[in-house]
């Protein structure tokens, strides 16, 4: 299994940010590979389940397996089919304001790389106003 870090920084309020994450009906406003999510789920909680959409019909299953609401953390897992990617997100005030999150992506390494460029385009969006 192969890990990669990558964070962004922007003006977003912390818990603006935060919110953004728990609620899978908001993750296709600020991440581009994300068309839409099917869950029964308001919230992400451990143990949530659902699909998320990408583009051409693509979908893949996912169950979020912990969230730390004190700390603004939480990780889940993704089956792409070949693999399954884990996604742990972090989320701190930034350097002098706003917002600083964070992402380490774990899975096998063409995954993890495919994945990286995308998951780097969403965090800068979830970080802007």
């Amino acid at each position: 299994m192969s890990s990669m870090r990558l964070h962004a920084t922007g003006l977003v309020d912390p818990e603006e940010a935060w919110d953004r994450y728990l609620h899978p009906a908001r993750w296709s406003d600020w991440s581009p590979q994300i068309r839409g999510v099917d869950t029964e789920f308001v919230r992400i909680d451990p143990g949530v389940t659902g699909r998320v959409l990408g583009p051409l019909g693509f979908s893949a299953p996912f169950v979020v397996d912990a969230v730390d609401d004190a700390a603004r953390e939480w990780l889940w897992s993704v089956d792409i089919g070949i693999g399954t990617l884990q996604l742990m997100h972090w989320v701190r005030p930034g350097p002098e304001r706003g917002t600083t999150t964070g992402l380490t992506v774990s899975g096998p390494l063409p995954l993890v790389v495919g994945y990286v460029p995308l998951a780097a385009a969403a965090l800068q969006r979830l970080v802007r106003p």
